[in-house]
């Protein structure tokens, strides 16, 4: 294939993605505008985190070309689907640690797509899954915050708080811990097998991008 014609498919595939991400990206930073207008300061910090990330690539690169995978981002954004949607399995406690997950995949894309770090398949799996639980300690502290601050439910089941709620609480958060572990693990493992192997990000990015 001579060089010309390549250099077009990797601009018109760099573009395809770069429409997409766009896309979903403002989509996250109008339910964030939204979750504040609401009140609602936990989804908020959610929203900011995800767009945040989101648009490290094209910011450092000044190319609004140099995007994540559309696919990474939409796992990020199921939440946030959930809350415009309504949808009650969108927004379970699940799904939503699924998303953390893909916070977790998308540090781990933009150190291996961005930045001359290169790790092995193993490292980058336990990397997804060590930050996911790290990320999941840290959406529980600001979910705590907001109960205590703002008179919430997100970590107390039920108010007032009594010893019987605050075991209930407790095991509830345990729980969501573990399903945090477990949407790690998933997440790794879709880092691995798709988005390292399959994805082919080099076919996506403009030059600029890559390290």
């Amino acid at each position: 294939m001579p060089d010309g014609e390549r250099l077009g498919r990797v601009l018109e595939t760099a573009r395809v993605n770069a429409t997409l991400a766009w896309a979903l990206s403002a989509l996250v930073v109008a339910v964030a505008v939204a979750s504040v207008w609401e009140g609602d300061f936990a989804w908020t910090a959610f929203c900011v985190a995800v767009a945040a990330l989101a648009l490290v690539p094209p910011v450092v690169y000044r190319s609004a070309r140099v995007m994540l995978p559309w696919e990474v981002l939409l796992v990020a954004s199921l939440p946030v689907l959930g809350r415009v949607l309504a949808t009650w399995w969108l927004t379970t406690a699940v799904t939503t640690y699924l998303s953390v997950a893909a916070l977790a995949l998308v540090l781990a894309v933009e150190l291996d797509v961005f930045t001359a770090v290169r790790m092995t398949d193993g490292v980058a799996g336990a990397l997804v899954v060590v930050a996911t639980m790290a990320a999941a300690g840290l959406w529980a502290i600001v979910q705590w915050t907001s109960d205590v601050l703002l008179g919430t439910t997100l970590v107390y089941v039920a108010r007032p708080i009594t010893p019987a709620v605050e075991a209930a609480s407790l095991q509830a958060l345990m729980w969501d811990f573990v399903a945090a572990t477990v949407c790690g693990v998933l997440g790794g493992a879709f880092f691995v097998l798709y988005v390292r192997r399959r994805a082919r990000l080099a076919a996506r990015v403009p030059e600029e991008g890559l390290a």
